[in-house]
């Protein structure tokens, strides 16, 4: 607790000293000269290589996971949008229709996460196609997981009504109002950075979408508790905090996607606001993110997730990771240093994948290969950097 007390004290200077944003010499291949045509059909064709895997009964891929499969959805919504096509247009409605029919408010398993990952796919695919039945899809989670975030009220009297426990109001000192629980069950205890940050996300871009200022306030509150609680003193976003009893998780666990959707949430966020602090602390997060050793070596191919024999989690992370950054390269048109950092740092995986990790249109889950025949995961795990690297090198 010591250790946490310093952090929070220290927090005002590290949060705004100025990042790095040059890029690192040692990097691997950091650029491509591929014009867009050549670009867009290396990721369609990426896209279409994992389509047979899909189980027309469930809307889910083969050989992956419920949470997995919603983010193959939102890369081929965002493959449309990026590309300015409709070639996924069919296939990403009706499949996103589908497990919203059957998984009441894209609930499958009991967890808030999995939920918002396929709700976070249907804003994609609003966003991509104009399709209102999207939005009412991505509203309705939204509602059902916000029972499930820590109000101001409720952390102030120590209950959250849905869980069968008192929670702490604060943690080192700091309000945990603004934390969403991992899952909606009344005994679990966990409110952990990926739930919130996937909160921080879609409550910004529905409140980009509607106007509404419920969504705002929902988004600032989510992205206070992030910024408050759960960033080490390196600025990487950590992973657990217990809502019981403020034990935390292992400081050693860092994922990618942590860090990846909060820069993606903290990116929306700021262009709803206005309010420079978010794009701040965005920039000072991915600074680091980009160069963290946690999950990469000198070379800067991201190594977390390479897992050849059989899918995990930690295989989709990375996917994630580089979605935020383009969502903050997307947004900064005028951060020059920013901008080149991102689309460098997109180019050594794309170039990872394509020299490394391809055997044809099927790509390894570990870019630094070598190549192996086509596995779900792999192939999920690439759709990311291909459809980012259609807008970042233009």
């Amino acid at each position: 607790m010591i250790l946490n007390h310093l952090l929070l004290f220290c927090l005002p200077l590290w949060l705004t000293a100025a990042q790095d944003l040059s890029v690192p010499t040692s990097w691997r291949k950091f650029s491509n000269s591929r014009p867009l045509s050549e670009r867009i059909s290396i990721s369609q064709n990426a896209i279409n290589a994992i389509t047979p895997q899909l189980n027309a009964n469930t809307g889910e891929f083969n050989g992956i996971g419920y949470w997995q499969s919603g983010n193959v959805w939102s890369a081929m919504a965002n493959q449309d949008f990026f590309a300015k096509t409709t070639t996924n247009k069919d296939a990403v409605l009706n499949n996103l229709n589908k497990v919203f029919s059957l998984r009441a408010n894209y609930d499958e398993f009991g967890f808030n996460d999995d939920a918002l990952w396929w709700a976070t796919a249907a804003v994609y695919a609003y966003r991509a196609y104009g399709d209102s039945t999207m939005l009412s899809h991505a509203v309705a989670t939204w509602n059902h997981v916000d029972q499930y975030v820590v109000t101001a009220s409720q952390a102030s009297a120590g209950s959250q009504p849905n869980k069968a426990f008192t929670i702490q109001g604060t943690c080192d000192g700091v309000t945990m109002a603004g934390g969403v629980f991992w899952r909606p069950t009344t005994d679990d205890q966990s409110i952990n950075s990926i739930t919130t940050g996937l909160f921080v996300t879609i409550s910004a871009f529905l409140a980009e979408i509607t106007k509404d200022s419920k969504y705002t306030n929902a988004a600032i509150l989510s992205a206070n508790w992030i910024k408050s609680h759960n960033i080490n003193a390196n600025n990487v976003v950590l992973d657990t905090v217990n809502g019981h009893d403020c034990s935390r998780s292992p400081d050693t666990w860092l994922f990618t996607y942590n860090s990846g959707k909060y820069i993606e949430g903290l990116s929306v966020l700021s262009t709803v606001t206005g309010n420079s602090q978010w794009n701040t602390l965005m920039v000072n997060i991915l600074a680091a993110a980009v160069k963290s050793s946690a999950w990469q070596g000198s070379d800067g191919i991201i190594t977390e997730g390479s897992s050849p024999s059989a899918n995990n989690d930690g295989v989709g992370f990375k996917a994630i990771f580089i979605r935020g950054l383009f969502e903050a390269f997307s947004r900064n048109p005028s951060n020059t240093n920013l901008r080149i950092l991102i689309h460098s740092y997109i180019d050594v995986q794309y170039n990872a994948l394509l020299d490394l990790a391809a055997s044809g249109t099927s790509y390894s889950s570990n870019w630094h290969g070598p190549p192996q025949g086509f596995t779900t995961w792999g192939q999920l795990a690439a759709l990311d950097v291909f459809t980012s690297a259609i807008i970042s090198n233009n």
